[in-house]
């Protein structure tokens, strides 16, 4: 995670430059996935722990870039792109049927599960596809088409793996729609997640969050993907206690768990219903107050104007919403980057070091093997 604080502006130019090739994997996805959606067929996109929030945004971003295409969006439509958790597609020997289209995520191509999915949509007569960092891994010789990122991790705690596939699901969306994504605004995004603003801000939340009990993550829209992200971050790399809510469920009995040990962060940055959802956060927000709860936020620019900072007493992460980006490229490109800086944070100030995800310690690399 060190690493990738420093790496991912360059990584965003890089990646997108590279599935640009109009005769490459990405358009000849692309171009199946024109196929697949015109004849209302399904297409599922499925993955594990950190790439199965990359499944998750990869379904979305894919389904904005249906709606400019004219191709079916809506959820619930045939043809429109939907997210499958791997161990769940496992068990379905007929995953999606044939003539559909199975898209994995798998940072390095050896998930179980999710290869065990790839397996059985093969056998049930659906193309394949994977997004992985190379075209060796032992994934890629379950998937027709193979978009190799060759990007890697140097960490167990997955960065890369989860950025790497947002950045490959733009591409493709480009192609699709014929509007490429703008690799200087996504550049230029990550770096404002990783600058330093960002790791000042990082670095003022992380002391009143570092000794709470546990941490709610808030989200709505897109960003119930980042908040996903950042519980298994802060899990894996700063080793607290975390779990994710959507923003109006977390009023809907959860609240009652919560007190003046439970620690927030509220993810907020859709663009789409925006006065809507920053509403009913200022009503999440000043709930927690009454609670005493410490409370931080990732929110955009246009957002923090409209929240009091009294709301978010640990401080915020203020990100820009680049109208040259899509608006769930544009919220998953920012948040990404923002949540890794504070997760860093947040481990440095517990004295974690986050790379590893515990298994330097031998009772937890014992629980990783006991589990198989």
């Amino acid at each position: 995670m060190t690493e990738m604080v420093a790496a991912e502006p360059g990584l965003a130019r890089r990646l997108l430059r590279n599935l640009a090739d109009p005769a490459g994997p990405a358009t000849v996805l692309a171009s199946r996935l024109r196929e697949t959606a015109a004849g209302g067929r399904p297409i599922v996109v499925t993955g594990c722990g950190t790439s199965e929030h990359g499944a998750l945004a990869v379904a979305e971003v894919l389904r904005d870039g249906f709606r400019g295409a004219g191709l079916p969006s809506a959820l619930g439509a045939g043809g429109a792109p939907v997210a499958v958790q791997a161990f769940e597609a496992a068990l379905d020997a007929g995953l999606a049927g044939a003539g559909s289209l199975v898209i994995a995520v798998s940072h390095e191509g050896a998930t179980w599960a999710t290869n065990r999915a790839l397996d059985a949509a093969q056998t049930a007569g659906a193309t394949t596809a994977l997004i992985t960092v190379s075209s060796a891994s032992p994934g890629a010789a379950l998937a027709d088409i193979v978009i190799a990122t060759d990007e890697l991790d140097q960490s167990w705690c997955h960065t890369i793996g989860y950025l790497a596939p947002i950045l490959a699901a733009a591409a493709v969306a480009g192609h699709v729609t014929g509007s490429p994504p703008d690799g200087d605004a996504a550049h230029d995004l990550l770096a404002a997640g990783t600058g330093g603003a960002a790791q000042i801000a990082a670095e003022k939340i992380a002391p009143a969050l570092s000794g709470i009990d546990r941490l709610i993550v808030l989200g709505t829209g897109i960003d119930r993907i980042a908040a996903r992200e950042l519980t298994l971050k802060v899990e894996e790399g700063a080793h607290l206690p975390a779990a994710m809510r959507d923003l109006e469920t977390m009023l809907h009995g959860h609240l009652a768990g919560v007190d003046e040990r439970t620690g927030v962060v509220l993810v907020l940055t859709e663009r789409g219903h925006r006065g809507a959802r920053t509403a009913r956060a200022i009503g999440a927000l000043k709930a927690c107050r009454e609670l005493g709860m410490p409370v931080a936020a990732i929110i955009a620019d246009v957002v923090d104007e409209a929240i009091d900072a009294l709301l978010t007493p640990a401080g915020r992460i203020v990100l820009p919403d680049p109208v040259a980006l899509t608006s769930p490229v544009a919220s998953l490109l920012g948040t990404a980057a923002a949540l890794q800086v504070l997760t860093l944070a947040l481990a440095l100030d517990r004295g974690v070091d986050p790379d590893p995800i515990r298994r330097d310690d031998p009772r937890y690399l014992a629980a990783a093997d006991a589990a198989g």
